[in-house]
């Protein structure tokens, strides 16, 4: 089991730093677009999409990260006062309420994808993209949203630190 959760979490950390430079790409998009447009006077077609794809892809493919390191929102006010032991339990409950949350996502995101792909659906922007580009991620990253989610009860289960969250 740890020889899967080590290799998971190789492919989750990939995944937050494709994120990241995605993000960069997003910013260099949008301020391309800004200059064009304002100083130039020749606003483009691909930039405010392909910088939303881009915050889309990014925002799910940090999701898995975010859930391994509890850099999600959560209260740690009344956490904090539980005991070890108490903190694993209310771990536990949260992370099984969002293995169920992001299945549920999955299934939905799917079938939102399937009829996207079937019908042939698309933006209606200047690039007129096919919608299941901005729709596919959805169901597969929130299936390994689910995933991390069931390693993050099973190292709660072993013992293993809880994450503080950064608590910066």
């Amino acid at each position: 089991m740890r020889t899967f959760i080590d290799a998971f979490e190789r492919v989750t950390l990939t995944l937050a730093w494709i994120a990241a430079w995605l993000f960069v790409a997003s910013g260099v998009m949008l301020s391309y677009e800004v200059v064009a447009r304002y100083f130039f006077l020749a606003p483009t077609k691909w930039a405010a999409e392909l910088s939303q794809l881009c915050l889309i892809y990014g925002t799910l493919l940090s999701l898995c990260w975010l859930v391994q390191h509890r850099r999600h929102i959560q209260i740690n006010a009344v956490t904090g006062l539980l005991s070890d032991g108490r903190q694993r339990l209310v771990g536990v409950i949260t992370m099984l309420i969002l293995v169920w949350f992001s299945l549920y996502v999955t299934y939905f995101g799917w079938t939102i994808f399937h009829d996207s792909f079937e019908r042939g659906r698309t933006t209606g922007s200047l690039l007129d993209l096919p919608a299941w580009i901005a729709e596919l991620p959805v169901p597969l990253l929130f299936a390994f949203v689910a995933v991390q989610a069931l390693i993050e009860i099973f190292k709660l289960i072993s013992g293993d630190p809880i994450p503080s969250g950064g608590h910066e």
